[in-house]
């Protein structure tokens, strides 16, 4: 595949050239003061992202499954009570990890295409009379479907309930490109990493505590080593990790939350949801629907296209691929084969965008699809021409 085009699948995503810079820095010694005036500024920065004041941040060298764990493994002990939405993919892998963890885990079956059930998290919840259940999981963007759940309804749902369980959130595919408001909201761990909305090679997991949810880790039992941020806190107070840190990649943080807050974080979720709103005109121009079912659940970094019935979703991506040299995501679990994505998060222009819709455009055709060559892209167009000095006036 040619590093010329750009990718659509839904992260890792396109690295700006300034961020693969800032990765690519000689090795300097990660116990002297030079590392400290590099990660602490990166912590800051990411607390802003967050939308936060309260939260102290942790990175470790990892991904978001490693920011999974460190939220678990910190706050929790064994058979504890855990709520759960099962609605894709990675939400029904936070609850595998739960399992495995030996956590007692209730979770709400619910379709692939909706969001998280707030409605029947509060009655749960309100049920719950001992206050038994420890923690609720909710995927803010679930990936797989490209489905936006409303965090904000899952914090109105304990505050109904008068409930004290600590509320962590997915925000893997969402916190640096959709509004995350992680004080607002009352999110007590957040999770991300930096190979999505920070526009960062794979390999830090990003992860927010609030102050409840630090009082938590002095309680918990179950076992972290590698994870335990009590060990990383008092690293970053000496201005060093417990072990070797991923400096490239903290010097690359440090400069991609500076990008991100001089761009505006409201002019970054405009960005993304103007894209993905072109995006979305592309797909009702084919006359195709996406897998989330109603538009106040439709994501602004990644759309899930549905394919006819009968029609291979697969053969759309490796067809991209082999012949036209450009990547879009494959369906997972329930919806494999039945939708492809194209992922729209991360650094992204309008130019850009219109390239993967008139990919995604010829191949359809190339399939046999009946697909007009030009529909998509011309409503994209459309849409990205109406919008675009609006756009440009509010980022002044």
């Amino acid at each position: 595949m040619t590093s010329q085009n750009p990718i659509f699948i839904p992260g890792p995503t396109n690295i700006p050239e300034e961020m693969r810079k800032a990765v690519d820095m000689p090795t300097i010694d990660h116990r002297s003061p030079v590392f400290g005036r590099m990660l602490h500024p990166a912590l800051e920065g990411v607390k802003k992202v967050l939308k936060s004041t309260q939260a102290q941040v942790f990175v470790f060298p990892s991904t978001g499954t490693g920011g999974w764990e460190t939220a678990i493994t910190n706050t929790l002990s064994p058979g504890d009570k855990v709520l759960a939405a099962r609605n894709g993919m990675f939400s029904h892998r936070w609850i595998d990890m739960c399992q495995r963890h030996a956590l007692d885990v209730t979770f709400v079956e619910t379709p692939w295409g909706e969001g998280v059930p707030a409605d029947r998290f509060e009655e749960i919840l309100t049920a719950d009379k001992g206050h038994e259940i420890r923690v609720v999981l909710a995927t803010h963007n679930e990936t797989a479907t490209g489905v936006k759940s409303d965090i904000a309804a899952v914090r109105r749902a304990l505050d109904a309930a008068k409930h004290p369980a600590l509320l962590f959130v997915d925000g893997v595919s969402s916190i640096g490109s959709m509004d995350f408001r992680m004080d607002e909201w009352g999110v007590d761990i957040a999770v991300t990493g930096s190979q999505k909305g920070f526009m960062l090679p794979p390999g830090l997991a990003i992860v927010g505590f609030s102050p409840k949810a630090m009082e938590a880790v002095e309680t918990a039992r179950l076992p972290r080593t590698f994870f335990d941020i009590r060990d990383m806190a008092t690293g970053y107070a000496r201005n060093g990790y417990p072990y070797t840190p991923p400096v490239g990649l903290i010097n690359g943080l440090n400069l991609s939350c500076e990008r991100l807050l001089s761009e505006g974080l409201e002019n970054v979720f405009a960005r993304h949801n103007r894209i993905a709103s072109g995006v979305r005109a592309a797909v009702g121009a084919w006359g195709l629907k996406l897998c989330a079912v109603r538009p106040e659940l439709y994501s602004d970094s990644v759309s899930a296209i549905r394919v006819p019935e009968g029609f291979d979703a697969n053969r759309i991506v490796s067809h991209a691929l082999e012949t036209y040299d450009m990547a879009f995501g494959t369906g997972l679990g329930e919806v494999a084969g039945k939708v492809f994505r194209i992922g729209h998060l991360g650094s992204l222009t309008d130019a850009m965008a219109l390239s993967g819709i008139s990919v995604a455009e010829m191949v359809m055709a190339d399939l046999g699809l009946p697909i007009k060559l030009g529909s998509g892209v011309a409503a994209a167009q459309e849409h990205y021409r109406q919008t675009a000095a609006a756009a440009q006036k509010k980022a002044a």
